[in-house]
């Protein structure tokens, strides 16, 4: 036998949400205690900041431009390289993935790819290397793709169904509502008891997926929680462990409109014209919402709801962990958590997630706590990481070389590895709006160009020294005492970038 692998992730989750990290709101005691028995990366990143494009960097290993899902409604390519796939054929891994998959389009007219159709024609693969799936995303009603969690509630509870907030993005109206105590969008009270929750479901469905196994086989399991994502609807019964009418403003929220004005007024202006609801840029945030309107008690409000789910992942994977304890599989399993992106939850003002380079999106948490029989040193590590380097780490523990098409590296398993640079990168064009992105993260430094289309000249952009202002207010793009430095972060993009392919892909859907 091996070593086994345990990938956990979650959904639009930010990096300061743990415990390990610095969160003191959600309790999360089982994810610090895989940090303190392990590595916590604390400038790892994402190389998008919205589902599919990550999601498909963290199964091929590639940046962004290479594996072409640039934004989401791109289906991910088969052709490329899949780490689920290597570790079943090369290495003889029995692979499985639970949950939010989203290398494919929801919103695909035709319902023509395997993740919509699925769990009508009740199948679970194998597709992608993965030998089962079983796919849940943010509702337990079928919405625009049914998927294994919304059939199973449908056929064994029912009457719980309509619990759920209608998260149908194409009408405008039921996608923007309101709910919750303060009305905001997306928010919303629902009566499901906790054991039928998403979270839940995707932990049991987990461990019988585990429980099906032999005790002498190898395996590669993707837990992936929908949550804390949009909409906020956990069980209302666990509201109780964060009321929201108690909770501090965070820390990130700059609180009064003229200072949210003031911040926004140093930065591009697709930052300022989103926030006063005269442009949108990205498909992933309710239509009709405008972060203008957002105030205190419902930036309290939505934190509270997500620190409840955030409590709620945390003890869904210490049940899936006592599991594989008591299969005796705890001394060779590796344990990776980590999430696609980030989300504002009031940062500059804002809800939900787009083409914003800060640390609220792009900064993830990622967790690999080793094999505790592979005798690596718990420690903290600083040098940047990302998300493509998770895919030639699983191919590193399971003995194989990454396949070549990989462009990440091992994640370093101690400190002062000579890591220098992590890139992140966004294209869109929604409504006309077209926007692309290149981002640097370096010794403390975020930089970002906005490269020449309809909507930007191409000398915009944003510098940020994260030791002086970690909150990334000021920006210093156009601050002469920082030339030089901009010069040498852009110049060091650049030289890193790998060329883009050949032919642009193009999205079949919105999502």
């Amino acid at each position: 036998m091996g070593r086994k692998i345990l990938f956990i992730t979650t959904d639009q989750q930010r990096y300061d949400a743990l415990g390990c990290n610095g969160g003191s709101v959600a309790r999360t005691p089982v994810i610090d205690g895989l940090a303190a028995n392990g590595l916590n990366y604390h400038r790892a990143y994402n190389q998008n900041t919205v589902c599919m494009p990550a999601r498909s960097t963290m199964i091929t290993g590639q940046y962004v431009r290479s594996h072409g899902v640039v934004m989401n409604g791109i289906p991910l390519p088969t052709d490329g390289p899949d780490v689920a796939a290597a570790l079943r054929d090369r290495a003889g891994y029995r692979t499985a993935l639970i949950g939010k998959a989203h290398f494919e389009p929801s919103s695909a007219p035709d319902q023509s790819y395997f993740e919509n159709r699925a769990a009508r024609e009740e199948t679970t693969g194998p597709h992608r290397g993965f030998e089962r799936m079983e796919l849940a995303a943010h509702t337990g009603r079928a919405g625009r793709s049914l998927y294994h969690y919304p059939k199973w509630l449908a056929e064994n509870h029912p009457d719980q169904v309509d619990g759920f907030f209608e998260y149908v993005t194409e009408k405008k109206e039921i996608s923007s509502r309101g709910g919750g105590d303060t009305g905001l969008a997306q928010l919303w009270h629902n009566p499901i008891p906790r054991e039928l929750y998403h979270t839940d479901w995707v932990a049991d469905r987990a461990i019988d997926w585990l429980d099906s196994l032999p005790e002498e086989d190898d395996w590669f399991l993707w837990m992936s929680f929908p949550d804390p994502h949009h909409p906020w609807d956990p069980p209302q019964s666990e509201l109780h462990r964060c009321p929201w009418r108690d909770l501090d403003l965070p820390e990130f929220y700059p609180g009064s409109r003229e200072k949210i004005v003031e911040i926004l007024s140093g930065k591009p202006r697709h930052w300022l014209e989103w926030y006063e609801g005269k442009g949108q840029f990205n498909y992933e945030v309710p239509p009709l919402f405008r972060p203008h309107e957002l105030t205190p008690d419902q930036v309290r409000e939505v934190n509270a709801m997500v620190h409840v789910e955030n409590e709620l992942i945390d003890e869904a994977c210490g049940k899936v962990l006592d599991r594989i304890g008591a299969r005796g599989w705890a001394g060779d399993t590796d344990v990776f958590y980590t999430t696609d992106h980030g989300e504002m939850q009031g940062d500059m003002g804002f809800l939900f997630k787009g083409p914003y380079h800060v640390d609220s999106l792009m900064r993830v948490p990622m967790i690999w706590r080793p094999a505790p029989n592979a005798g690596v040193t718990p420690q903290n590590i600083s040098e940047p990481v990302g998300h493509l380097d998770l895919a030639p780490t699983f191919c590193q523990i399971a003995g194989i070389d990454p396949d070549a098409g990989m462009e990440g590296a091992p994640l370093p398993p101690s400190a002062n590895s000579g890591r220098e640079r992590v890139l992140t990168e966004w294209d869109s064009n929604y409504l006309g709006n077209e926007l692309r992105m290149r981002s640097i993260y370096r010794d403390g430094h975020v930089c970002t160009a906005y490269e020449k289309t309809n909507y930007y000249s191409g000398d915009e952009g944003e510098l940020y020294d994260l030791n002086e202002d970690p909150l990334q207010w000021r920006n210093l793009w156009d601050d002469p005492a920082y030339a030089g430095l901009r010069s040498d972060l852009l110049a060091d993009l650049h030289d890193n970038l790998p060329a883009p392919r050949d032919t642009p892909l193009k999205p079949v859907a919105l999502v």
